[in-house]
Formats: C-alpha cells, sequence, structure tokens
C-alpha cells in the first residue's frame, strides 16, 4: 500500500511539473485529459480529489471504457461501443439535424429503428456476420453518455453532501467519495473522444466517399491522430497546456449558464463544432504536417494539444457543475434522519 501512494504521489509531481510525455487520444491522452480536467479545478472544489492516490485513481480510470472494448463479449460490446462516437453525417441520412435530437438515448434510438422501417430502401439491412453486435444504425451515443454520467456525477454530489451534513458515517463518507472518483474517471474517457474529430463523423477512418482533395483513405489514420503522432514526438507539452488553463466553471451554452437540464444541448454543441474539424484535420495531414518528420512535420502539435486541452477544459466544468448543481438528496435525509431517532 506504502509503495502505491509512493508511486502515485510520484506520479503526480511529475506531471505538475510538466515531464509525463502525454500522448494522444490512446490511454495516455485520455490519462491527460482527466489530469487537465483535475488541474483546472477551483480551490474551493472538494479537496479529496487532489489527494494523490485519488487523482492517480481518476486518472486510470480514464481508460476503462477502452478496457471494456478489449472483450469479446458481445453484450458489453453492444451496450457501450456507441457511446464512444456520433457519426453527425448520418443524422442526414434520417432527415436529422443535432439540434432536434432527443435527450433520451432510447428516444433517439427508438426514432432511428422507426425511420429505418418506414424507408427500407435507404436503410438496407447490413450482413448478419457484420453486425453480432447489432450496432449498425445506431449512429452513435457520445453525448448521451457524457451527459448520463454527468447526472451520474450529481447524484454521487448529493449522497457525499447528506452523509457530510446529515451524520454519514467515516464509512459512508469515504464510500460516496469513491464513487464520485470512479464517475469522474470514466466520464473523461468520453469527454475526450468529444473532442478527437475522427469521434464526430463517418471519415473516422480514413475518408470514405467522394474525395476530390485526395485526403488520406487509410484505415491506419485514425490510430496515427490517437497516439502515433505524439509517440512519434515525443509527447504532448503538458506543462504548457496546463499553464493556458482556466479555472473550471459552469458549463455555458450560448454564452450563457447553462441549466442543468440542458446539459445535453451544451454537449452537442461542443461536438458539433469539433466535428467542424474534421477537414482541417485531413488537410493538415495533407500537407504532411502530422507526419512527424522534420519542422514541418510536427506544425500539426498545436492543433492536437488544442484539442486535449478542449476536452480537459470541457471535463472540468461538467465536473464544476456537477458538484454546483447537485440538488439535495431527499430520500437519503429522510432516512438519516429516521436512523437518529
Amino acid at each position: 500500500m506504502k509503495k502505491s501512494l509512493l508511486h502515485a504521489f510520484l506520479f503526480t509531481a511529475l506531471f505538475q511539473l510538466g515531464s509525463y510525455p502525454g500522448l494522444a487520444w490512446d490511454y495516455e491522452g485520455h490519462r491527460l485529459v482527466n489530469q487537465l480536467a483535475l488541474a483546472s479545478l477551483p480551490t474551493n472544489f472538494p479537496s479529496f480529489v487532489r489527494e494523490p492516490a485519488a487523482a492517480e485513481r481518476v486518472a486510470f480510470l480514464a481508460g476503462e471504457p477502452d478496457r471494456w472494448r478489449n472483450t469479446q463479449d458481445l453484450p458489453l460490446k453492444h451496450l457501450q461501443e456507441p457511446d464512444h462516437y456520433i457519426d453527425l453525417e448520418e443524422l442526414g441520412d434520417y432527415g436529422l439535424k443535432p439540434e432536434m435530437l432527443p435527450v433520451f438515448r432510447y428516444d433517439f434510438v427508438a426514432e432511428l429503428a422507426l425511420i429505418r422501417k418506414a424507408h427500407p430502401e435507404k436503410f438496407p439491412e447490413p450482413d448478419a456476420a457484420n453486425n453480432q453486435a447489432h450496432l449498425h444504425g445506431l449512429v452513435g451515443l457520445l453525448p448521451w453518455a457524457i451527459t448520463e454520467n454527468y447526472g451520474k456525477l450529481k447524484s454521487g454530489f448529493s449522497c457525499l453532501k447528506t452523509f457530510q451534513e446529515d451524520g454519514g458515517t467515516a464509512d459512508e463518507i469515504a464510500n460516496a467519495q469513491a464513487n464520485i472518483i470512479y464517475i469522474m474517471g470514466v466520464m473523461g474517457h468520453y469527454a475526450g473522444d468529444a473532442s478527437q474529430p475522427l469521434h464526430t463523423t463517418i471519415h473516422h477512418h480514413g475518408w470514405i466517399g467522394e474525395n476530390p482533395h485526395h485526403y488520406s483513405t487509410s484505415r491506419g489514420f485514425h490510430s496515427w491522430i490517437d497516439g502515433g503522432f505524439f509517440n512519434k514526438i515525443g509527447g504532448a507539452k503538458a506543462r504548457e497546456m496546463e499553464g493556458k488553463l482556466r479555472p473550471a466553471q459552469l458549463v455555458t451554452i450560448n454564452n450563457r449558464t447553462a441549466r442543468p437540464e440542458e446539459m445535453f444541448q451544451a454537449v452537442m454543441a461542443f461536438i458539433v463544432e469539433q466535428h467542424k474539424l474534421v477537414e482541417p484535420l485531413y488537410k493538415l495531414d495533407k500537407e504532411g504536417k502530422l507526419s512527424g518528420e522534420g519542422e514541418a512535420g510536427v506544425e500539426g502539435r498545436a492543433f492536437l494539444e488544442g484539442q486535449l486541452m478542449k476536452s480537459g477544459q470541457m471535463l472540468g466544468d461538467i465536473w464544476y457543475s456537477a458538484w454546483q448543481q447537485a440538488p439535495p438528496d431527499t430520500f437519503l435525509k429522510a432516512q438519516l434522519a429516521k436512523r437518529k431517532r
């Protein structure tokens, strides 16, 4: 235990000094997004998340959703694979726009199914061998994954506040804190996915369809952006990125504070903005600015570091909003009152 706590402390210290070579959206990059979010939290945010073991746990859990992808278990694959992306171009095939989407994931899934059933000529059934997990036609559920985890985190903070204010035991408080750390860490993965432009598009593994500008069609393009580029050039400049962060604040939408019930719309707006960068990303690659070779080959670094920072900043804002907007847990309050009596 002492050795593992020492390791966590040393890792945190190294990150704060900027000597940790963060990669892009592979595991190391997702860790970096969570660490940037932690660095953005104001000093009045609950301090337990900054303890070395907690900070390491939050960073480690950034990779958890990708670990779930390492199994061939089809129910798990069906459940969580679509949470990593949303192919916005496919919405047009259904006559939908981002601003039209329902805030409930199953309403969205049902709407897609009804449209496919009404227009079978537009949506032919896929080959069963290539659709074993029944993922075809789901478009992607990334904004729902982020929004739902915001709700879970609010619930966690509601529980913690109630235990702290109404007589929870030390074990109950510690368990509530552990739950919060778990949700913070896991949801960070999806926030990281949201700023990777290739997680918002049908062109996720190379350009498909009409290609007048001759962008890369390599299926390895995604993995190069996710980690290959940063791995080749020695990592992201974590210390510089941390220094550019502003303190976390309540999530905004249309230049005003978003109400808790508007979190889905705020997340969707963020994803739409990253989708606008799909073609500029391919253009950087075409111009050789993401090759990692020579001076010109690292010019794309600023673009990718900027995307990582966007995720870290947004994630910090969502964590902060969940803490600030957590409502009273009236049921738990009543139960604790009964226990006192």
